[in-house]
């Protein structure tokens, strides 16, 4: 499913077993903005190779505080808004991403992830309608299309 146009990468969903919250973050660089854990694709990289690369990057966690439950079916794709893709685009003249997600469930009741500060610097969990409702417009689709199961 990637392409010359879109960005391929992942979207890492952990997600609380028993009260079915999802770990939200917030970015840096746009504060009162959450959103998931998310990254491209090294080149040669799996999409579950990826996730784990992005996760750990980002928040600190690997398969001893997470285990992978599932894995969407389908590659998500959105376009970003003109003003991000004249800032992401790049020479490949890029439009948008196409994502793979993956979900995760703690394996205890006390994970606590550790925000890189380059990205992320706080996490929160969230009801999935809550990140749906936050996220900005443009990314909302796949969020509803896998979250939105959850609601």
């Amino acid at each position: 499913m990637p392409s010359a146009h879109f960005r391929a990468g992942v979207v890492i969903v952990v997600r609380h077993p028993d009260t079915h919250e999802v770990l939200a973050f917030e970015r840096r660089d746009a504060r009162g903005h959450w959103q998931l854990p998310q990254g491209g694709l090294h080149d040669g990289e799996t999409p579950l190779e990826g996730a784990w690369r992005e996760m750990l990057e980002e928040t600190g966690l690997d398969e001893h505080d997470v285990e992978l439950v599932s894995e969407h079916p389908e590659w998500l794709v959105y376009e970003w808004p003109l003003e991000v893709q004249r800032a992401k685009g790049g020479m490949h003249h890029r439009i948008g991403q196409v994502q793979r997600w993956f979900t995760f469930h703690p394996r205890s009741a006390d994970l606590a992830p550790t925000p890189d500060g380059t990205e992320f610097v706080a996490w929160k969990w969230v009801t999935p309608e809550w990140l749906i409702d936050h996220v900005p417009g443009w990314r909302r689709g796949p969020y509803q299309a896998v979250l939105g199961q959850h609601r």
